[in-house]
């Protein structure tokens, strides 16, 4: 900031003197344009006064012609050389005037005493201005040529000025572009770094709620374990048989949950159903804890051999099933080789010799109820029970293996007979 401010201080003194080197040209063009017209007038006065005879030959008057032109060439010539010699002196002021800013300016950043640096900076340009207004004061004589070339060369100057205060500018609006790009980017990081404090510090509660929470869910689970087997061990069976008078209201479940026995360990001490309502008065044993571990091993005992009986009766179940499917194959093979070899007579299986028609035709509804085609022929030694007819001794004989293969009917004395 310091650096700025005195440069701006030079750019001032600079436009300040310009803008007093135009004014003194503008005045001094001013002045020396009416000076052609006097000196015209005094030197026609002159050559009035001076002028010779009109006897004069033409030769003099040629004379006289070369000698003003000379003169007159004479007098443009100093004026070219002395606008040139203005532009000269002009450049050299503006470059020391450009020098001597740029040395103050670093001269203000090394050294804190700025009122000092201002003081002298000041009288240079005092020096300096008084120095081009004696030099413009040397060149009042100058005619209008001198005048015009002022002037171009303070928009020169003026032009020059302009590009360095726009480029100071620059250089400033650059500068305070790149610091607000600082403290947006600082802001930006502050607010990050705000943000990841926040999620640390979000996240670290909810780990210690969580912990909290879990050491509170497994303080309860003990709690809990601990009144469960408090209340196990005072509901734990007595170490010996104990005789119990039932009350009103009292039943199986209800006794077996307040001696922590199980209903079939007591129904079964007491050579009953779990189901058995109780009397009123009426006297049961409840267990002890090794009656019960007792029962409940006979109890699996005996519920495995349930399970081993269910299994081999599911075993020839499936056997038996098995076999009725092969010899249901069998009786449709016979049923198609007889189509086949269009074999002659009809058989038929005999199931049963019932002792009278009323026994037949009780088991001739048991063999139509399991889907067989069911007869009764009375013979001088009861009354036969047969299936059939069918055609053919092999179908006959695979039909007597389906029938005594058959789990409904539950027969196994089928045998093949010729059909009358």
């Amino acid at each position: 900031m310091n650096f700025s401010r005195q440069a701006l201080l030079g750019i001032g003194m600079i436009i300040g003197g310009s803008v007093m080197l135009y004014a003194m040209v503008q005045q001094i063009g001013d002045n020396s344009q009416p000076a052609p017209t006097s000196a015209m007038v005094e030197s026609s006065s002159t050559e009035q006064t001076t002028q010779p005879p009109l006897t004069t030959d033409i030769e003099t008057e040629k004379r006289i012609l070369a000698q003003k032109q000379k003169e007159r060439a004479a007098r443009v010539a100093e004026q070219e050389r002395r606008a040139q010699q203005f532009l000269i002196e002009q450049e050299a002021a503006e470059a020391e005037a450009l020098a001597k800013a740029r040395a103050e300016s670093q001269q203000y950043i090394t050294n804190t005493t700025a009122a000092d640096d201002s003081d002298s900076t000041a009288a240079e340009k005092k020096d300096d201005t008084a120095s081009a207004t004696a030099s413009l004061e040397g060149t009042e004589s100058s005619e209008s040529t001198d005048s015009n070339t002022a002037q171009a060369a303070a928009e020169k100057l003026k032009t020059a000025q302009q590009q360095e205060a726009k480029r100071q500018a620059a250089l400033k609006e650059q500068q305070a572009a790149k610091e607000l790009a600082q403290r947006q980017q600082q802001a930006e990081q502050a607010k990050q770094a705000k943000q990841q404090a926040e999620a640390k510090r979000q996240a670290e509660a909810e780990r210690q709620a969580e912990a909290e929470r879990q050491a509170a869910e497994q303080a309860a689970a003990k709690k809990q374990a601990a009144e469960k087997a408090a209340e196990a061990a005072k509901k734990e069976p007595p170490k010996s048989p104990t005789d119990y008078e039932v009350k009103r209201g009292d039943g199986l479940i209800k006794l077996a949950r307040q001696y922590n026995v199980p209903v079939e360990a007591l129904a079964q001490a007491n050579n009953m159903s779990p189901s058995t309502s109780l009397q009123l008065g009426q006297t049961l044993t409840i267990p002890s804890r090794k009656q019960v571990q007792r029962l409940e091993r006979e109890a699996a005992a005996a519920e495995k051999a349930r399970e081993a009986q269910r299994k081999k009766e599911e075993a020839l179940a499936k056997k038996s099933a098995e076999a009725k499917r092969d010899a249901q194959q069998k009786l449709r093979d016979a049923r198609q080789q007889v189509k086949e070899t269009d074999a002659k007579g009809s058989f038929g299986v005999q199931v049963a010799l019932a002792n009278d028609q009323a026994k037949a035709d009780e088991l001739a509804k048991k063999f139509q109820a399991a889907g067989y085609q069911v007869k009764t022929s009375p013979t001088s030694r009861g009354v036969r029970v047969i299936v059939g007819p069918e055609r053919g001794k092999v179908a006959a004989l695979a039909l007597k293996d389906k029938i005594n293969s058959d789990p409904k009917v539950n027969t196994t004395s089928a045998w093949v007979l010729y059909w009358r």
